[in-house]
């Protein structure tokens, strides 16, 4: 019965692999509802702080902001990577990295070079391979992101572009659709266009600026641009824990169609062993 016995060995392993994903899938479906709470808690200040930074870039048509001006005569490109810390979460970082790598692709076919920053593990890993030039990264940033370990990498490429060194920074990131659909996505971060900032407002404000309009508007598209950048973390985050807990449940399930498989084989196997013994009983009977 050596057989049967290295059967038993292998349904034994995957009963243990079984348990393992069954356990991450309940701890992912439990993150999971916490980061897409924590995504449409942000939603609200991300779309209020875009519609009073149109009111105010339109308000005050003779200012105009670095961040809303094209530098077209620059010869680098800035890209924001946000991956994920952690594997066992299916294709998404392979979906978003391959929008990357056709990004970077067209930038070096215009005759640009690519400065990237990196948000997580797994992109930081893959622009390192790839030989792209990282300019500041971020990574361990845990189940809960936070604005003050964004800001640093991210104030790199910004100070760089309204610095006059970038001509444009793409977000590269994966949004929310729901629980079995997230989308990677690949947006122009900079410069910013007033059509996408003013959203479905037709009306107005008429502000008083203190200690003025310039100063309120250099602080508040800083602001705003920083909170693109968290919303796309939170959205990524959020997809995370979706993307495991539907591959851990397709791995529990998989898991348990091996089992039921190898245990097929080992009753077989078994069954067989004993129709040879007795077939060896009856012989020897009927030799005697």
């Amino acid at each position: 019965m050596a057989a049967g016995k290295e059967i038993r060995g292998k349904i034994k392993s995957v009963e243990n692999t079984k348990k393992i994903t069954k356990a991450m899938e309940m701890v992912a479906a439990s993150k999971m509802r916490k980061a897409q709470d924590r995504m449409r808690a942000a939603r609200p200040y991300a779309d209020k702080v875009r519609n009073i930074a149109a009111n105010l870039a339109k308000a005050n048509p003779e200012y105009i902001h670095p961040f809303m001006v094209a530098n077209t005569g620059a010869k680098k490109v800035g890209v924001i990577v946000v991956t994920t810390d952690k594997g066992l979460c299916g294709g998404l970082n392979t979906n978003v990295l391959r929008n990357v790598t056709a990004k970077l692709r067209e930038i070096d076919a215009a005759g640009k070079t690519a400065e990237v920053v990196a948000i997580g593990n797994k992109g930081f890993g893959f622009v390192n391979r790839i030989g792209a030039k990282v300019v500041s990264h971020a990574t361990q940033l845990g189940d809960t992101p936070h604005l003050e370990k964004l800001i640093g990498p991210v104030k790199v490429v910004l100070d760089a572009y309204a610095a006059g060194e970038l001509e444009a920074v793409y977000l590269c990131y994966t949004r929310f659709i729901n629980t079995m659909k997230q989308e990677p996505m690949v947006e122009q971060l900079l410069p910013l266009k007033a059509d996408s900032m003013q959203g479905e407002q037709s009306y107005q404000w008429d502000y008083i600026y203190e200690p003025g309009p310039v100063a309120v508007i250099d602080e508040l598209l800083v602001r705003y641009v920083e909170a693109l950048v968290y919303q796309a973390v939170a959205e990524n985050m959020a997809s995370e824990q979706s993307a495991r807990m539907v591959a851990m449940k397709a791995a529990t399930d998989n898991a348990g169609n091996v089992i039921n498989e190898l245990k097929l084989v080992y009753n077989k196997t078994r069954q067989a062993g004993i129709t040879k013994e007795l077939s060896e009983i009856v012989a020897g009977a009927a030799a005697v």
